[in-house]
């Protein structure tokens, strides 16, 4: 969903709030073993942020993520600095992925393992996200959130 502006938050325990992250909208997706990462508009972002590649082994093949891939200098994080990655030269891609990773926060499970889990309401995704993508359950997932970077 888009972030909309409004005066005042729905009441209510069907409503559920995120953050409004200050990043790229990104879907990770491992089709068949084939790892990409595309915009809400479709466009492709792995080659971008290459450094987010290894999180395709934490997902089976037939398996979709929905999250916000973002940079955090100082404590915060920084906007520009994304900016900066969307850069033609491949030289600098790397060398800005080595100084300034980006970070893929996860909020939403869509497909797993060919399971059209998006079907299901959020609530219950949420759930299914946790359970597998939760560094206390999956050290795979702890090895990559040791770094920074989920």
């Amino acid at each position: 969903m888009e972030a909309e502006l409004t005066n005042e938050l729905p009441a209510g325990d069907r409503w559920q709030y995120e953050p409004k992250w200050d990043g790229f909208r990104g879907v990770l997706e491992n089709d068949g073993g084939e790892l990409a990462l595309w915009s809400r508009n479709e466009r492709p972002l792995l080659r971008y942020f290459p450094e987010l590649r290894p999180l395709g082994a934490l997902l089976p093949p037939h398996s979709a993520i929905d999250g916000e891939i973002v940079i955090r200098r100082e404590g915060r994080i920084d906007f520009a600095a994304m900016q900066m990655r969307l850069h033609p030269a491949e030289s600098r891609i790397r060398r800005l992925s080595a100084e300034i990773p980006a970070t893929f926060i996860a909020f939403d499970l869509l497909l797993w393992d060919g399971d059209p889990v998006h079907e299901r309401p959020l609530r219950d995704r949420r759930t299914a996200l946790v359970a597998r993508l939760d560094p206390s359950r999956n050290p795979r997932v702890k090895a990559f959130a040791d770094e920074g970077r989920f």
